[in-house]
C-alpha cells in the first residue's frame, strides 16, 4: 500500500478546506496575460519560452525544492483556479495531480498533460536502477495507457520538444489572437532543442564508455536516445534507500566497467554517492536530472538547455 501517496491526498483534503477560507493568500495572477501554472521546472521553461511576452508563467515548486514528494498548499489551489492553462508532467511524476484537479474542476483552468503523445519508457526491472536495455522498452502511448511508467520524459531532447508542441497548442486554444507568436516561438525553441540533440548525437557516439554510474535513476530517456547505460543507487524516486547489497552491486559495476565517476544531483543530498565513490575509489560529477532548479542557478540565467549543455560536458568527461 501506498501510504505517502494515502497521506498526500490526505493533506490536499485539509489544504482545499484551508483554501476555501481565504486566509488572506496572495495571487500569483497577472491582469492582461495568459496565467500558466507550471507543476515543475522544465515545464515553466518550455511555457516562458513558448508564450513569450504574451504569458505570466509561475512555477509551482519552489527553487531548489525536489518536486518528487512536494504536494501543493492552499494559494496553489487557489492561482491555479484562478488560471488559464495549468501544465503538469504526467507519466505517473506527480502524485498529488488527481486529487488537486478534483478540486479545481469547476474552475476556468485548463489542465495539459504534457507528456501526451511523448514517447515513454517503462521503469526498469528490479528496482536497481540498471537498465539493461538503454533505458527499457519505448512506447508513444499516453501515460495512462501505462503501468510502471518511467516519468522522466523530460530529459530526452525528443520528448522535450512533443511537450513544447503540447503547451504552443494549449496557448493557442486559450489565447488564439497571438497564435502566429506561439507558433514563431514554438519553431525557434524547436530549433533549440533540435541542435541540442545534434550535440548530444555527435559528442557521445564515439566515446569508448558507455556506462554511467547515478545517484537517482532517472535518465533511462537519455539512455535510450543516445546509447547508453544506467546504473543507479536508488531508484526512480531520489529519496528511496538503498540497501547494502545494492552498494555491493553498484561498486562491482564500476569496477567491471571501469568507470571513473559516480554521477549525483544537486537537490538532494550527495552523501550516498560520495559514499560510493570513496568506497570504489573513484570521485564525483553532478549529472542534472532538471527536475528544478537552484536560486543560485535562476540567478545565473540557467534554463533546460544551459543544464542540458553541461550534463553533455560532465557525461564526455566520465566516458573517456
Amino acid at each position: 500500500m501506498n501510504y505517502r501517496r494515502i497521506l498526500g491526498g490526505m493533506a490536499l483534503v485539509f489544504l482545499l478546506v484551508i483554501a476555501g477560507c481565504g486566509g488572506g493568500q496572495k495571487s500569483t495572477v497577472v491582469e492582461g496575460k495568459v496565467n500558466v501554472m507550471t507543476s515543475f521546472y522544465p515545464l515553466y521553461d518550455f511555457a516562458v519560452h513558448i508564450g513569450g511576452a504574451h504569458v505570466n508563467v509561475v512555477n509551482l515548486v519552489p527553487a531548489g525544492v525536489e518536486p518528487h514528494d512536494w504536494t501543493p498548499k492552499g494559494r496553489d489551489i487557489m492561482n491555479v483556479g484562478d488560471s488559464e492553462l495549468f501544465l503538469y508532467q504526467g507519466a505517473g511524476f506527480e502524485g498529488w495531480v488527481d486529487d488537486f484537479m478534483k478540486s479545481v474542476k469547476d474552475k476556468k483552468v485548463k489542465a495539459v498533460e504534457a507528456s501526451a503523445g511523448a514517447h515513454l519508457l517503462e521503469a526498469a526491472e528490479g528496482g536497481d536502477g540498471h537498465d539493461h536495455q538503454h533505458g527499457g522498452e519505448s512506447h508513444g502511448s499516453s501515460p495512462a495507457d501505462l503501468k510502471n511508467t518511467d516519468p522522466h520524459a523530460w530529459l530526452s531532447p525528443h520528448n522535450a520538444k512533443k511537450m513544447s508542441e503540447n503547451i504552443k497548442n494549449a496557448l493557442i486554444e486559450v489565447d488564439p489572437a497571438h497564435r502566429e507568436d506561439y507558433e514563431n516561438n514554438y519553431e525557434a525553441y524547436a530549433a533549440k532543442l533540435d541542435g541540442l540533440d545534434k550535440l548530444y548525437q555527435d559528442s557521445l557516439k564515439d566515446l569508448p564508455k558507455k556506462e554511467i554510474a547515478v545517484s537517482h535513476q532517472a535518465f533511462a530517456y537519455l539512455c535510450h536516445d543516445y546509447g547508453l547505460t544506467q546504473m543507479a543507487i536508488m531508484g526512480l524516486s531520489p529519496d528511496s534507500e538503498p540497501t547494502a547489497q545494492d552498494m555491493k552491486k553498484m561498486r562491482e559495476y564500476i569496477q567491471e566497467h571501469q568507470l571513473q565517476y559516480v554521477f549525483f544531483e544537486e537537490l538532494v543530498s550527495d552523501k550516498l554517492a560520495k559514499t560510493l565513490a570513496k568506497d570504489a575509489g573513484v570521485e564525483t560529477l553532478v549529472l542534472n536530472p532538471l527536475e528544478g532548479l537552484t536560486e543560485e542557478q535562476i540567478k545565473e540565467g540557467q534554463n533546460y538547455i544551459s543544464v542540458m549543455e553541461n550534463n553533455l560536458k560532465n557525461l564526455v568527461k566520465a566516458l573517456q
